[in-house]
């Protein structure tokens, strides 16, 4: 593993896009405890990278992303701004941290947010090849 860089001061920008953020995740796992989700972990730090949220429904455990833009404007697919790899890695050490949850379904959501939109849950959002 790449040790991680020091980090940077933040700037003002930053820290309200990490405030944004923050607001679209509480609102994510908001809908989801409707949806009938326990809420396991939010904002996971591992080495390589954040797991947004972890929820359990029904025995499966779902690994979520939160994509929260700040303009409603045109359709973007989403996939294309999720890091793959760095969510799948992620997870394995999540996994590896809670072996109980080996023997259990994993999936990788996506929870869209948008001003003047419905959320949108992309429920096994990509393919979970290794993972179950």
């Amino acid at each position: 593993m790449t040790p991680r860089s020091p980090s940077k001061p933040k700037t003002r920008e930053r820290r309200k896009a990490e405030d944004f953020g923050r607001r679209g995740e509480a609102i994510a796992a908001g809908l989801l405890r409707l949806k009938g989700y326990r809420i396991r972990e939010t904002r996971v730090k591992t080495p390589v990278g954040e797991i947004d949220i972890v929820a359990e429904r029904f025995g499966t455990t779902a690994f979520v992303e939160v994509k929260t833009r700040s303009r409603a404007g045109g359709d973007f697919d989403p996939l294309l701004a999720v890091d793959r790899g760095r969510i799948i890695r992620a997870a394995h050490l999540y996994v590896a941290r809670h072996p109980e949850l080996a023997a259990r379904t994993l999936r990788f959501d996506i929870i869209l947010l948008a001003p003047g939109r419905w959320p949108r849950h992309l429920v096994n959002a990509f393919d979970t090849t290794g993972m179950s």
